[in-house]
C-alpha cells in the first residue's frame, strides 16, 4: 500500500489537472521519474516538485526544452546555478511576453479602430 506522500497516476493528474497524455509525455522526456511497482506508477514528494515547476514554467510561457535544461542545472549544479539560469531564462521571456503585448495591443487597435468606422457607417 502506498504511503500518502505518494500519489497514484490518476490522482497526480487529478492535483495538477492535467491529461494522462500530458503526464504520460512529460515522463517519455523524463522531465519526471515516477516510481514504479509493477504496472503502476507513483509520484513522491520530488515529482510533484518538479510538476509545480514544470506548469509554472508553462504558464510563463516556457519551452519544454527550456524548463528540462533548468532542471537539469539544479540537478547537476545546485540551487544557486539553478536561480542564475532562472534569472536569464525569466528575462528573456519577460521580452518575449512584452512582444507578444506589444502586438496584441497593436491588433486591438486596429480592430476597434475598424469595428468603430463599420458602426459609424451604420449609424449614417
Amino acid at each position: 500500500m502506498a504511503d500518502e506522500t505518494r500519489l497514484s497516476f490518476k490522482d497526480m493528474c487529478a492535483k495538477f489537472d492535467v491529461t494522462p497524455r500530458t503526464l504520460r509525455y512529460y515522463e517519455y522526456i523524463e522531465l519526471l521519474q515516477p516510481e514504479r511497482e509493477g504496472r503502476s506508477r507513483f509520484y513522491g514528494p520530488r515529482e510533484v516538485a518538479r510538476m509545480t515547476l514544470i506548469l509554472r514554467g508553462r504558464k510563463f510561457g516556457f519551452q519544454l526544452e527550456d524548463i528540462r535544461q533548468w532542471l537539469l542545472i539544479y540537478e547537476k549544479e545546485g540551487t544557486e546555478a539553478q536561480m542564475r539560469t532562472w534569472v536569464t531564462m525569466a528575462d528573456r521571456q519577460l521580452g518575449e511576453l512584452e512582444e507578444q503585448r506589444r502586438q496584441l495591443d497593436q491588433a486591438m487597435d486596429e480592430l476597434k479602430t475598424l469595428r468603430d468606422e463599420t458602426a459609424k457607417s451604420l449609424d449614417g
